[in-house]
C-alpha cells in the first residue's frame, strides 16, 4: 500500500525565492488498486512520484509503502517498488537481455531464478523477437516494453508509473495497458500518471486531480462526475479549477 501524508516539496528560485511544487497532499493506493494521478504540466505530479519513489527527499510529509517510511528506508523502499517514467534510459549498446539480468543482480537476484523472470516477462510483454537485439536498434514501443519488464525484474508489490504510453503506438499502447491491469488483478498497488484522459478513465476507479501543487479532489469518477455536473474528465478538471480558458483546456487534454 502507499499511504501519502502532506508530501510538500519547496526549491529554491535563483532569486533567493522558493517554489512550492508540492503543497501537503495526501492519498492512499490500495493493493489491486490503479489509483490515477492527473494535471497539467508543473502541476507536481512528476515531482510527488519521485519523492514517492524515494528518489527526491521530501521538504516536509511523509510517504510509507507497506509501512515502510521512504525518508528513513529510502534503500528498503526502493526494493519494493517499480518506477517507470516515459524517458527511462536504456544502455543502448546491451540487449533487453543482458539490461535485465544486470538489474536482476541488483536485487539480489540469482541467475537461474532471474532467468526464468525474464522468460515469464518476455511471454507476458511480447518481447521474444527482440530479446537479444541492442537496446539502441529498438523501436519505442520496444524499449518501453523493456522499461516496464526492467522495472518488475523484482516482481515489486508497488508500481509508480509516470507516462508509461506517452509516444507509443496504438498496439503498444493497449498491450501496455492490458498487463497494468493484470499486475493490479495480482494484487499490486499501482499509482498511474499520466495526459491520457481515456487512460484514467477507463482504467482508474479512483482519481486524484491535482493543481499548482494542491490535490484539489479526489474521489472515484461517478462521484466526480455527479459533485459537477460533467461527463467528460477534462470538463470536470476545468469545473474544480474554475477554468475555461481554452488554451488551458488543450493543456489539460494533451
Amino acid at each position: 500500500m502507499i499511504k501519502v501524508t502532506d508530501l510538500t516539496k519547496v526549491f529554491p528560485n535563483p532569486d533567493g525565492t522558493e517554489k512550492t511544487a508540492v503543497d501537503h497532499v495526501s492519498f492512499e493506493v490500495q493493493p489491486g488498486e490503479i489509483y490515477g494521478l492527473l494535471g497539467p504540466n508543473g502541476a507536481g505530479k512528476t515531482t510527488s512520484l519521485r519523492m514517492i519513489s524515494g528518489l527526491l527527499k521530501p521538504t516536509t510529509g511523509k510517504v510509507h509503502i507497506d509501512g515502510i517510511n521512504v525518508t528513513d528506508q529510502p534503500e528498503n523502499v526502493k526494493r519494493q517498488i517499480g518506477y517507470l517514467t516515459a524517458n527511462t534510459g536504456l544502455y543502448a549498446r546491451l540487449t533487453p537481455h543482458e539490461v535485465l539480468l544486470y538489474f536482476a543482480t541488483l536485487y539480489d537476484i540469482q541467475r537461474a531464478a532471474a532467468e526464468q523472470r525474464v522468460r515469464q516477462l518476455a511471454d507476458w510483454l511480447g518481447m521474444h523477437e527482440y530479446l537479444n537485439l541492442r537496446c539502441g536498434a529498438l523501436s519505442t514501443g520496444q524499449k518501453q516494453r523493456t522499461s516496464i519488464a526492467r522495472a518488475l525484474i523484482a516482481d515489486p508489490p508497488i508500481l509508480v508509473l509516470d507516462e508509461p504510453t506517452l509516444g507509443l503506438d496504438v498496439l503498444s499502447n493497449r498491450l501496455i495497458l492490458e498487463f497494468i491491469r493484470t499486475q493490479a488483478d495480482a494484487g499490486k498497488a499501482v499509482l498511474l500518471s499520466t495526459h491520457a484522459l481515456d487512460e484514467i478513465e477507463t482504467m482508474c476507479r479512483r482519481i486524484g486531480l491535482i493543481h499548482n501543487g494542491r490535490l484539489i479532489a479526489e474521489d472515484e469518477l461517478t462521484n466526480l462526475r455527479t459533485r459537477t455536473g460533467k461527463a467528460r474528465l477534462s470538463e470536470i478538471f476545468l469545473d474544480l479549477v474554475g477554468a475555461t480558458d481554452s488554451v488551458f483546456a488543450e493543456e489539460v487534454t494533451r
